[in-house]
């Protein structure tokens, strides 16, 4: 095999990334536009150059080798600085343009906010029409760099090396349900006595039931009898009695002003929910990027002004197990 006789060529990197990216020969030559076979030919080059092989091929599945990972990252942050040095260019001018792919989690924890944040959006991509803006609503927890995402907008504040996140907004987490849940269970007086409860939980990196909830310095372990990555449901179930719930106090406020939940374990079993713009560290970010992360910036305050959800009926059930009490 040739040992880097030859420099690599853009079009092979490319080649490379999409094909790690998108997971598949066939969809990364959708995605560049050239046949699949030329996309396996510049994959071929590529690993005859390096010497060594970069991903494992077969009938059903593309897999990325240890060498492959390592070549990855900086393949990426190489296409990205040529990006970038194009953009430093295209932005002398007023028209954006390019491609923007965007993940936002459901952002029903905030009353309003998916409806502020959905005319956000519609407001960018009428005022940069040229920009393709691609949005993404899920519980999924992307990787920016792995899976090709532009921008996020995630409930933490945890960043993995090579990212930058911009807190946006903050919302005060409680333990709260319903006072005939309490009447028939009894009251938790204490951490521990938690794990007897039933409990209400969303799901932890948008994939796994919740199995501990931060109780001051440490964690209250937990049994969920209900899970739910939409927090409005969660609420509905605690007012009917399913169980122990933590949720955003903003979430929270009129079924609590009524006296239909309780707070539970007050500052003991709280935390502070942030929601972040994170985006690939970097010196220039694409013109069009950068626009989009000061529009999320500029978009969250708005939460806080943002009007409450519509207090659910009062017996209303969300379930057999409701029906059944």
């Amino acid at each position: 095999m040739m040992l880097m006789s030859e420099p690599v060529e853009t079009v092979e990197l490319l080649a490379f990334t999409r094909a790690v990216e998108a997971k598949s020969l066939s969809r990364a030559a959708a995605e560049l536009g050239i046949p699949r076979a030329t996309v396996g030919r510049r994959l071929a080059r590529l690993e005859d150059r390096l010497g060594t092989r970069l991903l494992r091929r077969t009938s059903r599945s593309l897999l990325v080798t240890d060498a492959g990972e390592r070549f990855y990252r900086h393949a990426r942050v190489l296409l990205d600085s040529i990006a970038q040095a194009e953009a430093s260019v295209r932005s002398t001018t007023n028209t954006m343009r390019g491609e923007l792919k965007v993940s936002v989690p459901p952002l029903g924890v905030t009353p309003g906010a998916e409806e502020s944040f959905y005319a956000m959006a519609m407001s960018f991509a009428r005022k940069h029409p040229e920009v393709r803006l691609q949005v993404d609503v899920s519980t999924k927890f992307v990787d920016l760099l792995r899976d090709g995402y532009d921008v996020a907008l995630r409930t933490t504040y945890q960043v993995h090396p090579g990212l930058v996140a911009r807190t946006v907004e903050r919302n005060k987490y409680i333990a709260v349900a319903a006072p005939a849940y309490l009447a028939e269970h009894g009251t938790p007086r204490s951490v521990k006595e938690l794990r007897r409860h039933s409990c209400l939980t969303s799901f932890a990196r948008g994939e796994l039931s919740q199995c501990a909830w931060p109780a001051g310095r440490g964690v209250a372990h937990i049994d969920g009898s209900f899970s739910s990555n939409d927090p409005g449901l969660l609420r509905d179930a605690a007012v009917n009695g399913l169980g122990i719930a933590l949720l955003p106090r903003l979430l929270v406020a009129d079924p609590l002003e009524s006296g239909r939940l309780v707070q539970v374990l007050a500052g003991v079993v709280e935390a502070e929910h942030h929601v972040a713009v994170v985006y690939p560290e970097s010196h220039l970010l694409p013109a069009h990027v950068r626009a989009f992360v000061d529009a999320l910036v500029e978009w969250a305050p708005a939460l806080h002004h943002a009007p409450r959800a519509p207090a659910p009926a009062r017996g209303r059930k969300t379930s057999r197990r409701a029906a059944e009490k």
